[in-house]
């Protein structure tokens, strides 16, 4: 156990009433370009204040019990342009994507001559150690030790980055990690969990002012 991150004294609610509310921060150029954005710490583009602010306007009427942001300026930076009064929370960092930091899918395939993804090779050291599909689940898992309380109260907000989010849908819904190399997450897109008849569902996915023409490359 991780002793600056204890586990709860209660075990998880069973089926809480609130929602939860998913916010993946606005566009950055890195983002835009489709270069994987872990630890590295790059503002939104003036396009991904606008999804930002957009962002807002779909989360207005909720009742929030707890909003978390992640540290990464990304993301608080989305909190508080979508109107949220967000409390920072370390687990919510993106994929620490090692070696592949800054690099596209497309540049990693040429240079291993197979069609490699995050979701089934992994990563690579490179200046940050990186982290391995599990290990980003294991930190999800913390953190909806922390919003499932937060549940029983009223809807939880978390503004964070695409990955991790898809990994932190995958260990909600109760499925493998990986699960989460399935559902994508567009550049200020809000999506809401909840749970139906006793289950964890998804209740609404990837919304924001238009429809995605293509998958969101990282």
């Amino acid at each position: 156990m991780d002793e600056d991150d204890p586990l709860p004294d209660r075990p998880a609610p069973d089926n809480p009433g609130g929602k939860l509310v998913l916010l993946r921060h606005g566009e950055t150029e890195w983002s835009k370009a489709g270069k994987h954005t872990g630890l590295t710490d790059i503002p939104l583009t003036a396009r991904g204040e606008e999804l930002a602010r957009a962002a807002g306007v779909l989360v207005r009427d909720y009742d929030f019990s707890l909003i978390l942001s992640s540290p990464l300026q990304r993301a608080r930076r989305t909190a508080e342009l979508a109107g949220l009064d967000a409390v920072v929370d370390p687990l919510l960092v993106e994929w620490d994507y090692g070696g592949y930091e800054g690099r596209t899918t497309k540049d990693i395939r040429e240079e291993l001559g197979y069609n490699w993804t995050t979701f089934t090779h992994g990563v690579i050291r490179g200046a940050t150690p990186g982290e391995t599909v599990e290990q980003v689940a294991a930190r999800a898992s913390r953190v909806l030790n922390r919003v499932l309380m937060a549940m029983v109260d009223g809807d939880v907000a978390l503004v964070a980055h695409g990955h991790f989010l898809r990994i932190l849908t995958a260990v909600f819904l109760r499925q493998a990690p990986r699960f989460g190399a399935m559902i994508t997450l567009d550049a200020g897109s809000v999506s809401v969990l909840g749970f139906y008849r006793e289950q964890p569902a998804i209740l609404a996915w990837n919304h924001g002012p238009e429809l995605p023409q293509e998958p969101s490359e990282s």
